[in-house]
């Protein structure tokens, strides 16, 4: 893979984006802070602001590592960060990422995940040189599938309590889109 980091993205409701320090306080307000965001995730909702703080400046640390991808969906019409979405994990021996993400529940259900995972797809494909994007879902996540289906991604089985989120160890759906696929969804 050719890694460039995560580079600005634009599209019709968003720009994905770095992190950076002014957005702390939206992170926590937005979506750190909300039971209902962290429920199927890895990571406790955050019980306080400077929680957010330190996972954030951590981003803004790393934005220099060229491996790093993690960007700040943020939504136009408000001109704040509503959530994140970030390659949570690449194989360069096989150049395949996989991608996580998530949002502030109050813009659950308007596309908005889908619209941030979809524009990342070309940047992954063209400009990385990834040849597989992969995603995973707790199984009681059925919407979090959705995302992936909606961005063309296929479903390719479930791993028996193959994870461990906030629910404890959990069965999970994978999905995954390879290069050849999503270049002959292009034509």
């Amino acid at each position: 893979m050719n890694h460039q980091g995560t580079k600005r993205i634009e599209t019709e409701r968003l720009v994905l984006r770095p992190f950076c320090l002014e957005d702390i306080s939206y992170a926590y307000k937005n979506w750190t802070s909300d039971d209902k965001v962290t429920e199927f995730l890895t990571w406790p909702t955050h019980s306080n602001i400077e929680v957010t703080q330190k996972v954030i400046a951590d981003w803004v640390e790393r934005i220099k590592d060229k491996d790093f991808y993690q960007w700040a969906i943020v939504l136009k019409e408000i001109e704040e960060p509503i959530g994140s979405i970030s390659v949570v994990e690449h194989n360069d021996l096989i150049n395949s990422v996989c991608i996580g993400y998530c949002i502030g529940s109050k813009w659950w259900h308007q596309g908005i995940t889908t619209e941030a995972f979809k524009a990342i797809i070309p940047y992954l494909f063209i400009e990385v040189g990834v040849n597989r994007i992969e995603s995973l879902h707790d199984i009681n996540n059925p919407h979090s599938g959705n995302v992936m289906t909606k961005c063309g991604l296929k479903y390719e089985g479930t791993l028996r309590q193959a994870d461990y989120n906030n629910r404890g160890i959990v069965d999970v759906s994978i999905y995954s889109l390879l290069k050849s696929e999503w270049k002959n969804s292009q034509e």
